[in-house]
């Protein structure tokens, strides 16, 4: 993704929030995956889309080497609170 462990962590904690540099390193990690598949606009309604793969198992076809599970676990984290939050 071209961000660091620490700066995923933080964002998980909510003691920084997601810039522009995060939204572009998981459209690029991430290119299966539409925008709104990813990230939402707060106060925006989730669309579900049925026809993409669970995130951990894209996420280790994808990239196999370069995710480890304890990424791969809290990108999962974020993605879910933020579903949550709506």
């Amino acid at each position: 993704m071209g961000i660091s462990v620490g700066h995923i962590y933080k964002v998980r904690q909510g003691k920084r929030s997601i810039n522009q540099k995060f939204i572009i390193g998981a459209i690029k990690a991430f290119p299966g995956y539409k925008l709104d598949g990813l990230f939402y606009v707060e106060g925006q309604p989730v669309k579900s889309s049925s026809n993409l793969p669970e995130f951990r198992e894209y996420a280790r076809q994808k990239y196999p080497n370069e995710l480890d599970e304890d990424l791969i676990t809290m990108i999962e984290d974020l993605i879910e609170r933020q579903r949550a939050k709506t």
